[in-house]
């Protein structure tokens, strides 16, 4: 009995994929999202209040309001393939960049939906920095609404930690 057990433990332990927590995947998606951040301040000319934004992101009390943060926004997805040329998100690509970041199909697809949703309610993009902000916003406040939203704490010391 017991060496079956014994076999049956490591068969999984080999066998078994690592399962991710959705607040683990997000945060790992921010951090990776971010890397950019340094290179697209520096083509843009943007201040380190930036920096400052980016840090508060993820906090449930806080909104993203500074225009030039929504520029790196832009900026940091049109680097990653995110974005369509009309600046509508690119779905196919994100739905990629969020498996490649831990999320299976179904949260990528739920990810996925929210920012087209997100985008339905500001129809406007004649500024493409303030309505990068208001979806950013948008997909923030519904992350919150899942419970999916990353500890801010953690991705701000994970990005201190690589520079």
């Amino acid at each position: 009995m017991e060496k079956k057990i014994i076999f049956v433990v490591i068969v999984c332990l080999t066998t078994c994929k690592t399962v991710y927590s959705s607040q683990e995947i997000i945060q790992t998606m921010s951090i990776n999202y971010m890397k950019g951040l340094d290179t697209c301040k520096s083509e843009l000319n943007l201040p380190d209040v930036v920096d400052i934004e980016f840090a508060q992101f993820w906090r449930e009390d806080y909104i993203i309001s500074n225009r030039l943060t929504g520029c790196a926004i832009v900026c940091l997805s049109s680097k990653l393939d995110l974005l369509e040329p009309d600046g509508s998100l690119h779905h196919g690509n994100a739905a990629d960049f969020a498996k490649k970041h831990g999320a299976d199909e179904a949260m990528a697809q739920q990810l996925i939906d929210i920012l087209h949703q997100c985008e339905q309610q500001y129809p406007d993009k004649m500024d493409a920095c303030l309505y990068a902000l208001q979806v950013c916003n948008c997909f923030k406040t519904q992350i919150h609404k899942l419970n999916w939203a990353p500890d801010v704490e953690l991705i701000v010391g994970e990005v201190l930690a690589e520079i």
